[in-house]
Formats: structure tokens, sequence, C-alpha cells
């Protein structure tokens, strides 16, 4: 799922931005969810909520602008994809502050939209092969997949182990199993682990770096074989 964001005062140029970007995800047959916002404060206000993979954002807007917001949204969305939205390209220069990652000036060319937006989904696919992004205490994070020792779910809980911290947000695991590369391994119906951290397998658990985790029949000879080639490597 890609999330992206329109932040705009203008209904207008919401609206055109909108279309080009709907028909071309549409196109490329990727699922995707759109919101849009008609000031940085409505969308700052919306952060808890949602989590943004593309985000493109007028710079001249009401009271708080969109080089403001972006400088608030760093603080809670530091991997966001930026992508400014201006008449002025005096302003594409100060983009460079807060990481933004491409602009499109005003009024609207779909090629230079389309070509920006490609940009935006190349990356996030970059990204996506080696990282997973939670939601945790307000604020979005990126965690390595390298880092990640298992994850484990508690209800409508999902937790990810690294080796420093536990991140907690609210998912299911069978859908998480399916974005993960083959590394990660079932081993029971609430725990997926990372075969890279497995120091031991018995008949009844799986030690993964000092953790005594369980392990279930129905996991056991797909975790077994997994491990096996891990040790011939």
């Amino acid at each position: 799922m890609i999330r992206v964001t329109i932040c705009d005062d203008e209904q207008k140029q919401r609206n055109e931005l909108r279309r080009v970007v709907e028909r071309s995800l549409q196109l490329k047959g990727l699922e995707y969810q759109l919101q849009e916002f008609e000031n940085g404060e409505a969308l700052l206000a919306g952060l808890s909520a949602v989590s943004i993979d593309i985000l493109f954002m007028d710079i001249e807007m009401g009271q708080l602008n969109g080089m403001e917001t972006a400088r608030l949204l760093r603080k809670h969305a530091p991997e966001t994809l930026l992508i400014f939205v201006t008449s002025h390209p005096d302003y594409v220069f100060q983009g460079y502050e807060v990481k933004a990652l491409n602009y499109i000036l005003k009024p609207y060319k779909e090629q230079k939209i389309l070509e920006v937006l490609d940009s935006a989904l190349a990356e996030l696919s970059e990204e996506a092969e080696q990282s997973f992004s939670v939601k945790h205490k307000g604020s979005q994070k990126r965690l390595l997949l390298r880092d990640i020792r298992y994850f484990w779910s508690e209800r409508r809980k999902i937790h990810v182990q690294t080796e420093e911290e536990t991140f907690t947000f609210y998912g299911k695991l069978n859908e998480i199993e399916e974005e993960m590369p083959e590394c990660f391994i079932r081993i029971h119906n609430r725990y997926l682990v990372n075969i890279n951290f497995v120091d031991e397998v018995s008949s009844e658990h799986v030690l993964c770096t000092g953790q005594m985790l369980p392990l279930s029949r129905t996991h056991k000879q797909t975790l077994q074989v997994a491990f096996a080639k891990l040790l011939l490597e």
C-alpha cells in the first residue's frame, strides 16, 4: 500500500494533481491510498493517525506555509518523500533544508508530475526492500530489515524486536509476512523471525539472539530446512 498525500489550500490545484497521480498509480496497478489536506495545520494534526510515503505540498499556504510545515513534519516523519509544489522557483533551494526529494512548478505540466512521481516510487521501492516502516508513539519509524530480530503478535498489536528496542504498532502478522524477504521465517502463529539471528533450533523452541521463542509443529520443518541452509553457507 502506497500512501500519498496532497496538501494545498486551493481545491482546484488539489483536484488537478490528484487526477494525474491517481491515473498513473492505477495504470501501474499499484495499491494506494490518497488523502488531501487544505493547510499545514490540518496535515500536522493528522500525523498521529496516518503515515505518509509520498507528500505533495504547496509552499504558499495560509498562516503556516509549506516550508514551516515541512520543518515540523520532519520531527515526526523523517522518511516521508517530500515533493514541493510552488509558483515561485526561488523557493526551490530552501527545500534542501528539509530534505525535499523534488519540486513541481505551477501551472502544472502533466509530464513533470509523472516524472517526479516515478522518481518517488523508485526510491520508495528501493527503501521498501531494505527497511520496514512502523508508526510508534506518534512518529513514523523506518527500521532496517537487517536490524530486525523478529516480529511477534499480541491480539491486534505487533511488536518488532531489534537489538536495542521494541517497537509496537497495530497490524496483522500474516500481512507483514507477505512483505518480508525469504530470510524471515514463520515459526509460530504469533512469531516471525529473521533466520540470520537464529542460534539454535530444538524440538519446541528457537533460540534467537538469546531469546527462547516457541516453535510450532506446523512450521518446524520449514524452519529446520532454512536453518540447515544457513549453516552450510
